[in-house]
This record gives structure tokens, sequence and C-alpha cells, in this order.
């Protein structure tokens, strides 16, 4: 089967950003795509959390998931919507994923689970806390490429929900990222790589790219990774474009046999300290 993957550079003012994200779903579809994936904070990408609360709305209302769901409707085709920043009634918000299923219903939602707080060497500085709540449950659900797990650019960087997703069966990941481009350049690659190697799973991860107009860098090159590792699409520094790959979903049970690492994986206790 053949998916796509949508690299945005996406901007301030949702409309807008709507538009281009239902542009990439009738794309998708006339390349002959089953289901397109697009990047974390899909809707809007807003350092400036005045200028950005304005925008912002609660799931019912919010303006750019709506949208796709009728484009993926209209087209037929299943979209997982990277992530949105949804209101919640406690007044924070969730950075929320959607998967749209060909109908333009619901599929199933998953809120980030891991919130980047970190100084970075470059003197960037980042607290996703002070503005958003963290998720607290992982979730898959059955898709044309198999039972997806769920998942949000930093949670990339903890195994262990891979593990419990790959645990509950599933046979890919979406990874939808915004990431720097310091972590990029430094990490983006091999984390990606390894999360499909280590589950003998698929990885698709549609990232940000460019300059945005809130003033941030993102990396860019999203990917589609197979479960032996071998990366089947990697968009580079391209902006604002869209990407197929071809899936063969015998590949999972093929790395799976040649290397049966989730089927021998043992539960880790307490660790002893020597002396």
């Amino acid at each position: 089967m053949r998916i796509a993957l949508y690299q945005a550079r996406t901007g301030i003012d949702p409309v807008a950003n709507a538009k281009a994200l239902v542009r990439a779903v009738g794309d998708a579809h006339a390349g002959g795509a089953a289901m397109l994936f697009t990047p974390e904070m899909s809707g809007l990408l807003d350092r400036d959390g005045e200028r950005a609360s304005s925008s912002l709305a609660v799931e019912a209302q919010d303006h750019v998931l709506a949208s796709l769901r009728q484009a993926a409707a209209a087209s037929g085709i299943w979209v997982q919507l990277g992530s949105l920043a949804i209101k919640r009634p406690d007044g924070k918000l969730a950075n929320r994923a959607f998967m749209i299923d060909d109908r333009g219903r619901i599929a199933a939602r998953y809120d980030k689970m891991h919130l980047f707080d970190a100084d970075l060497p470059g003197g960037e500085s980042w607290r996703e806390s002070s503005r958003y709540a963290a998720g607290n449950e992982a979730v898959a659900v059955e898709t044309p490429l198999g039972l997806l797990g769920l998942s949000i650019c930093y949670d990339l960087r903890f195994p262990e929900l891979y593990g419990a997703l790959n645990r509950a069966g599933a046979t890919a990941f979406a990874i939808p990222a915004a990431f720097t481009v310091p972590t990029g350049r430094a990490h983006w690659h091999v984390l990606c790589r390894a999360r499909a190697i280590e589950a003998g799973a698929f990885v698709a991860a549609a990232a940000q790219c460019g300059r945005h107009e809130d003033g941030r860098e993102t990396f860019g090159h999203s990917l589609v990774v197979d479960p032996w590792g071998e990366v089947l699409l990697d968009m580079g520094n391209m902006e604002e474009a869209i990407g197929m790959a071809e899936v063969d979903l015998a590949r999972v049970g093929t790395a799976r046999s040649a290397i049966p690492a989730p089927g021998n994986r043992r539960g880790v206790g307490a660790v002893s300290i020597a002396a």
C-alpha cells in the first residue's frame, strides 16, 4: 500500500493552515495513498501564547479538525492529523493527535504524554508544561497500516512508550514532530530508526520544516522507516510538500522472524548495584 506524508511550514493563521492541509489531503488521494500523515501542531504553530490564544478552540469547535474531517470523507482517505493545540476545560491545552478514518470519523485521539521542557545548548529554552497538560494514556488504533501506535514528537525519546504499544500489538508508529534544528541534526534519524528496529514496526514521522512565522526553525526530514530500519522516505528540507512511500506490510513478519526481539523481551526488575 502507499502512504503519504505532508511536510509543513505551519504558520500562525489556522484558516490558512487548514486550507493547506485540505490541499494535502487531495494531493495524497490523487497520488494513490490510502493514508496521509501530518506533523505535530498542524493547525497552529505560534510560541506567542497571548496571540495564539485567540485562535485556539475546544475540540468540537476547532476549524482545522472540522476541515480535515470533511476532506478525509470527501477523498475517502485516512488522515493521521499529527496534532492540534486543543483547549481543555481546566484552562490548559492538550497537544492532541487524531486518527480520522476515510468517512471523516474520529477513530482515535491521543494526548502527548511527554512534554518538552529543556534548555538547549544554543540558547533556546522550551517549557511545554507551562501551557500544556500531559496525557496519561497510550493509544493504538486499527488502520489500513495495521494497528498504529500514536505518539508525538518528544515521545520519541521514551522507548518504554513504544514497547508498551508493541506489546499491545502495534505494527506501526506515527511520530509527528516539530523537532528543533539542533536536536534534529543530532538525534532525529537515529531515534526514528531505533524505534522501528527495536519493535520490528513501521515508523511514519511527518515533520515541520523551515523558518516559521513565529521565528522558530524546524528540522524537517519527514521519514518513513521500515521494520528493518531501512529509510523508505526522507523528505529532507522540502517545505510544504507531499512525499509518498510504498509500504509492504509483510515486512513486519519478515523482520520479526529474523530478529524476534519483541518475543524475547523479559521484564526487568530492580537493579542490583555492585559494591
